[in-house]
């Protein structure tokens, strides 16, 4: 399988939370929501 993740933008709905970090890096249930991505495209 091929996939493109995108996972860029400045994830201006998201502030004062994507300030510092970037909202593929921000942690959602323990990991950052790029984890939980490829995750989902690896099973």
């Amino acid at each position: 399988m091929k996939a493109i993740v995108l996972a860029a933008g400045f994830g201006e709905r998201l502030r004062p939370l994507t300030e510092k970090t970037p909202k593929s890096l921000l942690e959602v249930g323990g990991k950052p929501v790029i984890d939980h991505l490829l995750d989902f495209l690896f099973k």
